[in-house]
Parts: C-alpha cells; sequence; structure tokens
C-alpha cells in the first residue's frame, strides 16, 4: 500500500467524516482517478513530435498512453476526422496515489515562481483540472533527451459531490493551494 493511500484512510477519512457528518463510509470522497492529457497540435505536420510525446508520458505516468485522434475535420488547421493529435492515460488505484504524491511533493515545487495551485479550477463536481506548461518539471524528464517542451493537462477525478468537499479532500492529502 503506498503511503499516501495510508495516510487517506488513518488520517484523512476519519478528518472528512468528521468535518462533514457522514452517517456512512461510502459518502466519504476519495481519489477516483486521475487523467493525464498531452495534446499536440504539431502532429498535424510531423508524426515524430507524437511518438516522442508518448514515450515521455509513458515516464511521467508509469504507464503507456493511448494515441488520441480528432473526432471532426477542422479545414483552417488542415485537420482531419482520424488524425492522431495527441496522447492520454487514466491512472487508478496505486499508480494514481503514486503519480499525485509525486506531483505534489516533487513535481510542483520544481514550477518556476510556484506559489500554489489555484482554488478555482473546481468543476462544480469536486473535481480539479491542473495545467502544466512544462514537462520538464517531472523528475523522469531528461533535459538534454527532448526536443520541445510540452504541456499538460492533469484532471484528478474524485467521488465528491461538492468543491468544498473536493477541496478538503486534496487539502488534506497536500495539494499546496494558493492562499
Amino acid at each position: 500500500m503506498s503511503s499516501l493511500r495510508a495516510l487517506y484512510e488513518s488520517q484523512v477519512a476519519p478528518s472528512l467524516q468528521e468535518s462533514f457528518q457522514y452517517k456512512n463510509a461510502m459518502q466519504i470522497p476519495r481519489l477516483d482517478k486521475i487523467v493525464l492529457n498531452m495534446g499536440i497540435g504539431e502532429a498535424i505536420q510531423n508524426i515524430k513530435v507524437l511518438d516522442a510525446a508518448v514515450e515521455e508520458l509513458t515516464w511521467i505516468a508509469g504507464q503507456r498512453p493511448v494515441v488520441t485522434r480528432a473526432r471532426k475535420s477542422i479545414a483552417a488547421f488542415k485537420l482531419r476526422t482520424g488524425m492522431p493529435i495527441g496522447c492520454m492515460v487514466t491512472l487508478r488505484r496505486k499508480r494514481m496515489y503514486d503519480f499525485f504524491s509525486k506531483l505534489v511533493n516533487v513535481a510542483l515545487p520544481r514550477v518556476r515562481d510556484f506559489r500554489g495551485v489555484s482554488q478555482k479550477a473546481f468543476d462544480g463536481h469536486g473535481n480539479y483540472s491542473l495545467g502544466i506548461r512544462e514537462h520538464i518539471i517531472f523528475p523522469e524528464i531528461d533535459y538534454d533527451k527532448i526536443d520541445k517542451i510540452k504541456g499538460l493537462n492533469v484532471s484528478i477525478v474524485t467521488t465528491a459531490g461538492t468543491d468544498d468537499e473536493g477541496r478538503l479532500l486534496l487539502e488534506l492529502l497536500g495539494m499546496p493551494f494558493r492562499k
């Protein structure tokens, strides 16, 4: 069991139950999954960029991503239906907790001029989305081996019903929110 999962079961869940007065243990919010998405618009002209992005996202997540394809044709962008335009990976269980721990304790403190993440990025149902401009903040990425700095979207999906429940859950798990 990962240390973050043990922290959740020993301290976070009882604290949430006490704060929101849940009658049933199944009502307590928990992390459901973490989805990492990397959109590569440049892949329309150069498919090799997408191969590099898949490899780098594999290093970051510890799991092979799936290549996402365009759903619609957009003539202005020279995009056709079915063209590969990005990659994404869904993390659950142990890998999810390991990634969350690495994100909070290692990667986010390496962001330049970091003062915390915004508290306004919740979707109304307790899920949190975070955009990372430079994927080189992760320790697995060797700066000398990459050809271009890419962005990354991280969506943290919880079972919380409201933003306040999700915010308190992530705060207790160590997410550094801006004050």
